[in-house]
């Protein structure tokens, strides 16, 4: 593992596995004297199995897009005998735009399982644990610390260290398909048919067309889709207007003393920092592929750039694993602050019907919203006005934000984690079973990018953990300037759908 190849970073590591058995014992602890809504509402056994269930899931989710996103473009027939699992999982990804559709029931999927995590593990309020320090308890407790380290580290980038740089073998089991079968489910269902909605008002602004590679919809698959679009956007309304009333009730799982002004309007300031953070990875991915001097005039957009490609290209992956920490803690907040809590002797939100209550109770509502209005809608609108997004003073912010947790290396233990998992698990890099890209490309069995969703319209991301260009590609482009135009040419080719 590249990160565990210094002093500091052994160091960082090893005081993050600390940090992250101590989190652990802390919700488990939390748990087990039924201090969570689901351990003391229903069992702790139920909070237990909900808990790990969500967070083993959570890895292959998150470890299942960067195989499958990253194997878009390699030929399926490569490894159709190696990796039979996988090739189930390239048939159905490469077909239309199948691979759209799974990103988005795939990040409903990420959402959900936060909100999951957060009831299941979540304290209430006042929880007090085996006589700790008031100070410890609010910092890994009431402030979701430990939730945050045990879903951060166990939960996404430790897979996605390793399925980014071993994705044949990650995805390679029926567990990597079944969630890839849930994911399409989740968007087949329409629950998210509003974010195509928001898609088609965001690329009429862009004055740019969605590409797709099906043909146009008949009458009746018209019918179904834009039904489904509708049924969408009235759940979505539906969902905002019981969020909002539950908050200026107060009867939300919102800490106590804040006002109702207040909650609401942190309620909209965290969706709208995750929507930032979600957009930013989207329209960073785009300016990595444009030259320097279309990335705009304005003074944060040469600011944002200039620290974000700043010496050996570090900062990328560092803002991706810093990201990481700032959206999952933004959606624990978010799940604190949505999920509604009646208590006993209160009326039912509008006065609905107690089995409806309970499904507004399990904090679905927030879901739901948090998918489509803090992360679709805005990775779609970065896709479409990437330079718009780097012009804002807020990415700049953020982006030193994001810089500054990496460096604590709160994050150090997923490193460590996915160094025994690979041990384990016996991985081994792609290059192993296909061969480099060029040697595909020698072999007659070039790389096709038509496959990749790239341009207004759809959510292309950074790769979390690949890999910097080799140190003598570096000096060659900076002494050269022809071979960078040569890979800008070859990325137009892909985003233009051409071999």
């Amino acid at each position: 593992m590249t990160f565990l190849n210094s002093p500091l970073n052994i160091f960082k590591g090893f005081y993050s596995m600390i940090l992250l058995i101590f989190s652990i014992v802390l919700v488990m602890g939390l748990i087990a004297t039924e201090q969570t809504k689901l351990s003391s509402e229903a069992h702790p056994a139920a909070a237990y199995i909900l808990i790990w269930v969500a967070i083993f899931w959570l890895t292959m989710v998150e470890g299942g897009q960067a195989s499958i996103v990253g194997l878009a473009p390699v030929n399926p027939e490569l490894y159709r005998e190696s990796h039979p699992v996988a090739y189930k999982c390239a048939a159905i990804t490469t077909k239309g735009d199948n691979l759209d559709r799974y990103l988005l029931g795939r990040q409903f999927m990420v959402v959900l399982v936060v909100f999951c995590v957060n009831i299941s593990g979540g304290p209430l309020g006042g929880a007090e644990l085996w006589g700790l320090p008031t100070w410890l308890q609010d910092i890994f407790l009431e402030t979701g610390l430990a939730m945050i380290l045990l879903t951060c580290n166990v939960g996404q980038l430790n897979t996605q260290v390793n399925a980014t740089l071993c994705m044949l073998d990650y995805i390679d089991n029926y567990f990597g398909l079944f969630t890839l079968w849930v994911a399409m489910a989740i968007e087949f269902s329409g629950l998210l048919h509003a974010s195509y909605l928001f898609q088609m008002i965001i690329a009429a602004l862009a004055g740019k067309p969605i590409e797709s590679k099906e043909g146009p919809r008949s009458a009746m698959e018209n019918i179904f889709f834009y039904g489904r679009c509708l049924m969408s956007l009235f759940i979505l309304i539906g969902c905002f207007a019981v969020t909002l009333e539950a908050l200026f009730a107060g009867k939300t799982t919102m800490w106590d003393g804040v006002p109702a002004w207040a909650a609401v309007l942190v309620f909209f300031l965290l969706m709208s920092v995750v929507g930032m953070l979600e957009g930013m990875q989207v329209a960073f991915f785009a300016v990595s592929r444009i030259e320097e001097s279309k990335r705009g005039d304005s003074f944060f957009a040469k600011k944002t750039c200039e620290l974000l490609f700043r010496g050996e290209g570090y900062n990328m992956p560092g803002f991706m694993i810093g990201r990481q920490l700032c959206v999952v803690s933004c959606m624990f907040f978010i799940a604190r602050v949505t999920s509604v809590d009646i208590a006993e002797g209160e009326s039912n939100i509008f006065n609905v019907s107690d089995g409806l209550q309970e499904l507004f109770n399990t904090g679905f509502l927030g879901s739901v919203i948090t998918t489509i209005c803090a992360s679709i809608t805005w990775q779609l609108a970065a896709s479409a006005f990437p330079i718009a997004f780097l012009s804002n003073p807020l990415t700049y912010v953020l982006l030193r934000l994001c810089l500054l947790l990496e460096a604590t290396g709160l994050c150090g233990a997923a490193w460590v984690i996915a160094a025994v998992h690979k041990s384990i698990a016996g991985f081994q890099r792609d290059e192993v079973y296909i061969g480099t890209a060029e040697e595909r490309a020698k072999g007659a069995m070039a790389d096709d990018t038509a496959h990749m969703p790239v341009g207004p319209g759809h959510m292309a991301k950074l790769p979390g953990f690949a890999e910097n260009a080799p140190r003598s590609l570096k000096k060659l482009l900076a002494k050269d300037p022809s071979v960078g135009k040569y890979i800008s040419d070859q990325v137009d080719r892909m985003e233009n759908g051409e071999s």
